[in-house]
């Protein structure tokens, strides 16, 4: 889009082609509108007269550097260590992470954003009724129990005539339970009878802030903790030791199986904040300082401190929740892990769980170890050099997919079985086939929904392009050659029409590279593929330095860590570099041991399954793993940054050819396996219609939901081939 310049001011020689050069910088970025805001970084550059300020990048920067800004993009990071992070993921071969690395300031996030962190203690103006489908879910799937046991409890305690006031306490709590919206829980004023207490939390709250947790909402005063009321007497209390002996146990166990069913619902985190409130905060008050009120009935300000105010009991932005910048879905799936590792080499005999169900365990575990292994990653970039950056996204970045295709490797060459060697090409194939149709796809549809055209680098994406033109043509190179050269040998062949020279019906037909002792292998394919291997991994590292040295203009990104007048925020990293490497090498170490028992575990599948081999290696195998990669897609294309979205799948499919097939090659030299490069037809047929259709898309530097839908049909196209399709020989 060509920009006017701005008119020039007269008895100014400086004054236009500065004013013209900023102006058309901040055109620029006002024609890519776009908001990250959620993201971790925002295109921003307000619009200013000319030659009286500079966009944000250059406003604390000489001229010299606004100049070099001009006609890029600006991403302004909170930090640098953000700002470093979201330059990294513009950089051919480093992992795209969609996540913050730093805690964002609280006045920079959305109001939706912050809801979610916030205690349940606010009383807000009255937004219309709680009859809501979420609170009925609520009553139906805790209330009712709830406010039953509450009555229970009631009832011994008064049975123990000292616990009396914990009974009335438990009958205002039973009908709080059953519908806690609309109603507020405070800790009235103590009488001054009890003024000591008083003290006792007065001296708790100078001394400051104690525990803070992300379940319970907030900070946990020190006031509330129990050895505060020990010098009052209240523990000593006969009542209160009914209490902690018959009542208090009881209804932890109860708050605590709700707080841990609602948690791992996620919508329904508010309600184990309410339960986690209650178990550690209400439970523990005296009776007389606990009062149950109608919110109706009550006016603010408020006599005494309000602890529990609940409107809602589904939330369903919940999904961005984060602990220590932990997604939430990662938090919840990390039990899984350790269940995982527990079955898998407890039960050796299967006694507990099938063969099956073990192998599923094994194969979801993956994704969450994914996750930690790429924000593991992306922290230790985001706050090292370049070069540190890129060997650990060199040595880790396929450490996913290498594990569990050595781990099927070497199962494969001590059982003798050739079916795990073309599980592994299959897995190739699909993460290669996937990555190029089904993750640009997918991204463009969702992404379509909310932008009605999207545009990204077509030059970035055409270096992507040209080299996975080159890493398809070097990894099915030995398989056209064996076409050419390989003799076909045929299992079984029938004479349909009982002629001699009639027509003949064959099956399990397959080119033979070992006629004469392998003469032809050893010889000419062998070599070939040694040779590809060799060459593959060097043009990657060509293409790191064209990208990333000589031609990096071609991002046309600027990042600044530049902030805004009056927010000013020194970077308070989620993980330390220490910290994430021990991360990143526990990640690694749990996710070999689940690929080795998805490996020792699928056999019953593949031996038992009447689907077909090809299509279990192209997508469970292939895809499960990437699931983290995908989700990071689609968050950039619903903020309208399709170009990373693009690189995601791109860099992954690079990798594959490039790096990882490359390694495999190398291992086989030092620990001989049945894993030739040597594909089967429908592999190299899928594997190149994909990558040309992916070219023709990417052509124009602009796309929409119609071509990405295209993307995704013609992937489930393939799909259904492989599903169809016979099981490949020796399976």
């Amino acid at each position: 889009v060509d920009v006017p310049k701005a008119t020039e001011p007269q008895g100014d020689s400086d004054g236009p082609r500065r004013g013209s050069l900023c102006d058309r910088h901040c055109a620029a970025i006002n024609n890519v509108q776009g908001d990250l805001d959620d993201g971790g970084c925002h295109l921003h550059c307000p619009r200013v007269p000319a030659a009286v300020s500079h966009p944000p990048c250059c406003q604390q920067h000489s001229d010299e550097v606004c100049e070099s800004c001009v006609g890029k993009t600006t991403l302004t990071a909170e930090n640098a260590v953000e700002a470093n992070k979201l330059s990294n993921n513009y950089k051919f071969g480093f992992k795209k992470w969609k996540s913050h690395v730093t805690a964002r300031p609280w006045e920079d996030r959305s109001e939706i954003v912050k809801e979610l962190y916030s205690d349940l203690n606010v009383i807000r103006s009255s937004g219309g009724s709680t009859v809501t489908c979420g609170n009925v879910l609520y009553l139906l799937l805790f209330g009712w129990w709830l406010s039953l046991l509450y009555v229970l409890v009631a009832a011994v305690m008064f049975i123990t005539i000292l616990g009396a006031p914990y009974g009335r306490l438990c009958w205002d709590l039973a009908g709080y339970f059953l519908w806690p919206f609309g109603k507020v829980i405070q800790k009235v004023e103590v009488p001054k009878s009890r003024r000591a207490l008083s003290v006792c939390e007065a001296g708790a709250e100078a001394s400051g802030v104690g525990e803070s947790s992300a379940l319970l909402g907030g900070p946990v005063p020190r006031r509330w903790r129990p050895w505060c009321w020990a010098d009052t007497g209240y523990w000593r209390r006969a009542g209160t030791v009914a209490w902690l002996c018959l009542g208090y146990p009881v209804l932890v166990m109860a708050h605590g199986l709700a707080c841990i069913t609602a948690w791992l619902l996620v919508v329904l985190i508010p309600v184990a904040k309410l339960s986690a409130r209650t178990t550690v905060r209400v439970l523990l008050l005296p009776p007389e300082q606990v009062l149950v009120r109608h919110l109706r009935m009550t006016e603010v300000p408020l006599e005494g401190e309000v602890i529990l105010c609940c409107y809602r009991a589904v939330n369903p932005y919940y999904y961005k929740y984060a602990v220590d910048g932990i997604n939430v879905f990662a938090v919840n799936l990390l039990p899984l892990v350790l269940v995982t590792l527990v079955l898998g080499y407890v039960d050796s005999h299967n006694r507990l769980t099938s063969s099956s169900m073990k192998f599923t365990l094994a194969l979801l575990s993956i994704m969450p170890l994914s996750y930690y292994i790429g924000m593991a990653i992306a922290s230790i970039s985001a706050q090292s050099n370049f070069a540190v950056g890129a060997v650990v996204n060199a040595t880790f970045g396929s450490i996913t997919e290498l594990t569990f295709y050595i781990t099927a490797l070497i199962k494969g060459s001590r059982e003798g079985n050739r079916c795990y060697a073309e599980i592994v090409k299959s897995a190739l194939t699909g993460t290669l086939v996937g990555c190029v149709l089904f993750v640009p796809g997918l991204c463009m549809v969702i992404g379509g929904i909310r932008h009605q055209e999207q545009r990204f680098n077509s030059r970035s994406a055409g270096v992507s392009s040209a080299l996975l033109f080159l890493s398809v043509g070097g990894v099915f190179a030995p398989t056209l050659f064996s076409k050419v050269y390989g003799k076909l040998v045929c299992g079984e062949c029938h004479n349909v029409t009982q002629n001699p020279l009639g027509h003949y019906l064959c099956h399990n037909c397959h080119f033979d590279l070992m006629e004469n002792n392998g003469t032809l292998y050893y010889s000419h394919v062998q070599p070939l593929v040694y040779t590809v291997s060799l060459l593959l991994p060097a043009a990657y590292l060509i293409g790191l330095f064209f990208t990333l040295k000589t031609h990096s203009h071609i991002y046309d990104i600027h990042v600044s860590d530049c902030h805004m007048p009056g927010h000013h925020h020194s970077a308070v990293v989620h993980w330390s570099r220490w910290r994430a490497l021990v991360i990143l090498l526990l990640s690694t170490l749990c996710m070999s041991a689940c690929a080795d028992l998805a490996t020792e575990h699928i056999s019953p599948i593949l031996t038992n399954s009447t689907i077909s081999q090809y299509f279990i290696g192209v997508t469970v195998l292939a895809m499960v793993p990437e699931l983290p990669e995908i989700v990071n897609g689609i968050q950039f294309a619903l903020l309208n940054n399709l170009s990373l979205s693009i690189e995601i799948g791109n860099c992954i499919a690079v990798q594959v050819c490039m790096l990882q097939i490359p390694i495999l090659v190398l291992f086989t030299i030092f620990y001989p396996t049945n894993f030739t490069l040597v594909f089967s037809d429908l592999h190299v047929y899928a594997s190149m219609f994909s990558v040309v259709l992916m070219n023709y898309i990417f052509m124009d530097g602009k796309c929409d939901y119609f071509q990405g839908t295209v993307l995704v049909m013609v992937y489930f196209i393939l799909l259904a081939v492989y599903f169809f399709a016979p099981s490949p020989s020796g399976c």
